[in-house]
């Protein structure tokens, strides 16, 4: 017994030390003579579309590729994976499979290097092959282009490149050379330092199909070929690829099976001609005439899908209505199959990028559909097949979004910032005189009426995301020799994708201070707030009370009260008051931050802390036809984090002068028990009405979404009580429901179906 116990004990003695050194090989190897042993490692750059500088980064390991996860991935990771590539450094790194999902193993998870490691070997890591992630988090790098001298290794991009990156669309026909979009032309892939053809032997409208869903476009038409054989046959052309094949579903050439045509390729496609492709635009591009005949004709039906929260055209959190309410799709199975039907849907091209994980921010009321799975031949996402959702399926934090692949209009040239710290901010300068063929004349926009709504269509066009600010004097960015004033009178409606799109004064230019001082300018940022209302809370919380003047001195002296308070027989009488508690949640993805420095808060004794915006919200009665019938209340707020979700902190308070604002996730409070957190209706008759509550009226801070920043309900007043029900946010509801809304009869007695 003794000898079997002493033998098993060295055994597991053995057996230990073998652990530890297979252990150890997981490790950072240090450096050393022992270094030439080990295989060296092969890295490369996969996925679509990219530029041969960037892409998904993949390496072989124990004969096989495989990816890295984008846990914990910083920049310094980048650096070293560049220089392993032959690169001299990296210049960014992207996350959540950007470049597309790899296949196979996931070799490498929480990489953690210095940046100044000769290898990955060296960096921290949960060793070859442990990770907990799947490839939808798959990192791609971008590298500086310049390459290491005298670099070589198996890590050189293909000499003979084997890939397509770059594609355009060559307009051919006069007078279509400088039309935007080019919606027809000759399709010509990049090669080296040009262009190249592909021949069209075997090229049928699928094919048509992915190329117009690359450029922008929902659909494909048939094309004039004759007119381009002509054209063909009178030209030089550089043929490289061939047997193109694609299934219709692809969101890039690159996914489609195609020959290369190799060396002297000047004898190819003996019996095509250069394919040819003819695209339908969408309605938000089409130019002219036909444009308003389209438009019309989208308006008379309400569309079942859209997108919301996104900076550009074409991206967005994708919302689907269904019965009569705007709804949410979880992001379970979300690919770029869906996206792309989304997004021809709506008259983009295909899809870029299939968002998940709320991307573009987190949307409310219901999720209506999850787990869906299109093929990509849909018509629409209605058609494909997906999963009615429950409760305990998915949260707001899985809300799914795309970008779509939008057409080249060039409006990025016709404006510019200049005298900002950073691109993202200075006094705007635009170009009048482009659109006649000269050379553009760049000018200054009058700061007159500029808020908001004209610096987001500004940053919009940009290609900058959102705006932070719209400034009327831009005197401390003086630093262009651009002094003429060319631009007046801009109003935007904050959906244009073009300053020239907003209502202006043209060439009768009528601003009254014409000084550079008194110039436009923007600050932008890539992300923005979101504010909605819990319209619910107020339903729940609504009630009337008769409230003693003697206790109303506060309230009257901030205005909380109808003008006809101030003939009242002070201290004695009353005034009714509808009260409700004001639940302010932000769901984007930037804190919600007052426009106005501390030097400007006001003091509020009735609150005993200092308000950072004057009037953060309208409270309103109003008739069925939208007359108001009480004068309403323009309530000033103290904004702060009253509760937040459960992994958020909070960050503001309104105590002792603290920072306000209001945190990503979590909601201000002011309950109904608080002065001037109520409508006076004292003078208001028995009836139906609307109560309407409207957050950041003024556009006064710049948010991704102003479209859900009103509040409605229903209310029957008898003269004693008040009934409020059906209170949804502003774009909840299909346009036939707002109207039923709107158009309500109003209750017979208190009970509400």
């Amino acid at each position: 017994m003794g000898r079997c116990g002493a033998r098993a004990w060295q055994e597991l003695l053995v057996l230990l030390g073998g652990l530890c050194m297979w252990g150890s090989g997981a490790q950072p190897t240090p450096p050393g003579p022992t270094r030439s042993s080990v295989p060296p490692l092969k890295f490369r750059l996969a996925g679509y579309p990219r530029k041969h500088n960037e892409g998904r980064i993949e390496v072989f390991y124990n004969e096989e590729w495989g990816t890295i996860c984008d846990d914990d991935f910083t920049l310094a990771n980048a650096q070293v994976l560049c220089r392993q590539l032959g690169f001299m450094g990296a210049t960014g790194w992207a996350h959540s499979a950007k470049y597309g999902k790899g296949v196979g193993r996931i070799w490498l998870d929480n990489v953690n290097c210095a940046g100044n490691e000769k290898s990955i070997r060296d960096c921290k890591h949960r060793g070859w092959g442990n990770s907990d992630c799947s490839h939808e988090e798959d990192a791609g790098v971008i590298c500086k282009d310049e390459r290491i001298p005298g670099f070589k290794d198996s890590n050189v991009i293909e000499t003979e490149q084997s890939h397509v990156e770059e594609v355009r669309l060559r307009a051919v026909v006069s007078g279509a050379q400088r039309r935007l979009p080019v919606t027809e032309g000759i399709v010509e892939v990049r090669y080296k330092d040009g262009w190249a053809q592909i021949c069209d032997e075997g090229w049928d409208s699928k094919n048509s199909r992915v190329i117009c869903g690359m450029m922008g476009f929902p659909t494909e038409k048939k094309v004039n070929r004759n007119f381009y054989k002509l054209f063909a046959e009178r030209q030089q052309l550089n043929y490289r690829l061939h047997s193109v094949s694609c299934t219709g579903t692809e969101v890039h050439i690159s996914m489609c099976t195609f020959q290369f045509y190799r060396g002297n390729s000047s004898a190819a496609c003996s019996t095509g001609m250069p394919a040819v492709v003819s695209c339908l635009p969408g309605p938000l591009f089409v130019t002219g005439s036909a444009q308003k005949k389209k438009q019309r004709q989208q308006q008379q039906s309400q569309p079942r899908i859209r997108l919301k929260g996104g900076a550009k055209a074409g991206e967005g959190r994708v919302e689907v209505l269904k019965n009569n309410e705007w709804g949410t799709i979880c992001d379970d199975r979300w690919n770029l199959l869906s996206a792309s039907v989304v997004c021809r849907e709506l008259g983009f091209g295909s899809a870029k990028e299939a968002l998940t994980g709320a991307r573009m921010g987190q949307g409310t009321g219901p999720i209506h559909l999850n787990e869906v799975q299109c093929l990509g031949t849909e018509k629409s996402l209605w058609s494909c097949p997906f999963k009615n959702i429950t409760q305990e399926d998915c949260k707001h934090t899985e809300d799914a979004a795309v970008r779509c692949n939008i057409p080249y209009m060039g409006y990025e040239n016709l404006i510019r910032l200049s005298g900002g710290r950073s691109r993202f901010e200075g006094r705007v300068e635009v170009a009048v005189g482009a659109a006649e063929g000269d050379e553009p004349r760049w000018g200054l926009v009058c700061g007159e009426g500029w808020g908001t709504l004209e610096a987001m269509v500004a940053c919009r066009q940009l290609g900058l995301g959102f705006a932070n600010h719209g400034l009327q004097e831009t005197w401390y960015w003086d630093a262009s020799n651009v002094t003429e004033m060319v631009l007046s009178g801009v109003k935007c409606a904050g959906h244009e994708l073009s300053l020239n799109h907003c209502q202006h004064h043209g060439s009768s230019l009528n601003c009254r201070n014409t000084g550079t001082r008194f110039a436009a300018g923007v600050i932008c940022s890539e992300t923005a707030s979101d504010l909605l209302l819990h319209a619910p809370l107020v339903q729940e919380t609504a009630y009337i009370e008769d409230r003693p003047l003697h206790m109303l001195y506060c309230a009257a002296e901030e205005n909380c009260l109808s003008s006809s308070a101030r003939h009242a027989n002070w201290p004695y009488g009353h005034r009714r008051l509808l009260r409700f508690s004001s639940q302010i949640h932000n769901n984007g993805r930037a804190d919600f931050r007052p426009k106005a420095g501390r030097h400007s808060w006001v003091w509020h004794e009735c609150h005993r802390h200092y308000h950072s915006m004057d009037i953060f919200t309208h409270y309103d009665i109003l008739t069925p036809n939208g007359t108001k019938v009480a004068e309403g209340h323009k309530a000033s707020f103290c904004l702060e984090d009253t509760e937040c979700e459960e992994d958020v902190a909070k960050r503001y308070e309104c105590a002792n002068f603290g920072e306000q604002g209001i945190t990503v996730g979590c909601w201000d409070l002011y309950r109904h028990d608080i002065d001037c957190q109520w409508i006076d209706i004292t003078d208001v008759k028995p009836g139906n009405y609307i109560l309407q509550v409207v957050i950041n009226p003024n556009f006064e801070v710049a948010e991704s979404d102003f479209t859900n920043n009103a509040m409605k309900c229903n209310c029957k007043y008898d003269g004693h009580r008040i009934w409020v029900h059906s209170c949804h946010i502003g774009d909840a509801l299909s346009e036939e429901a707002s109207r039923r809304f709107e158009q309500y009869p109003g209750q017979l007695n208190n009970q509400i179906s």
